[in-house]
């Protein structure tokens, strides 16, 4: 399609139908609350329609979407916490998370998702949003285009985060090359 002839309104439709679900799984990143996180949602739907008026091309429409959505979950994320007067962990902090009590619940794979999410969740946003985008297997360099770190930040993040998550969840992350 050419750039020039498709309007704002199909290339959002063309995105919303790609990436919805993605964009359904980093809402929840960012939103526990079900009533929040739909109104995260349609902010990150909103966001991303305005955001076509000025989309120029030069990223890759993956990358444009997930930029603009997890500008809004940042923001999202700091208004609350403004609001509640909290504060994220650093990654160096993770080593302080307790593993849970229940050693059975440690195999169970909806389990072990949940406990993957609760870490990241409590990471700071720059960490989190390298982990979430790895998670939605990413490349580092799409990664590193959206979050505005060098590719080599990206690397050792990941690196780092992998290596953090391993020893709080008993066993190695998967690998997404």
């Amino acid at each position: 399609m050419d750039a020039c002839v498709v309007s704002q309104d199909e290339r959002f439709a063309s995105a919303a139908a790609e990436f919805g679900p993605a964009l359904g799984r980093l809402a929840r990143f960012y939103e526990a609350d079900p009533a929040e996180r739909r109104d995260l949602l349609q902010a990150i739907h909103l966001a991303l329609w305005r955001s076509f008026a000025g989309f120029d091309g030069r990223c890759s429409v993956r990358s444009w979407v997930y930029r603009v959505a997890h500008n809004v979950g940042a923001s999202h994320v700091l208004s609350r916490r403004r609001q509640a007067r909290l504060g994220g962990a650093t990654l160096d902090a993770l080593d302080q998370v307790p593993a849970p009590d229940n050693p059975e619940a440690q195999v169970a794979g909806r389990d072990l998702l949940a406990r993957l999410l609760r870490i990241v969740e409590g990471l700071k946003a720059p960490d989190a949003q390298v982990m979430l985008l790895y998670l939605e297997d990413v490349p580092a360099a799409e990664i590193g285009e959206i979050t505005g770190l060098s590719a080599g930040a990206v690397a050792t993040r990941i690196h780092r985060l992998k290596a953090v998550l391993a020893r709080h969840l008993g066993e190695g992350v998967r690998d997404h090359g």
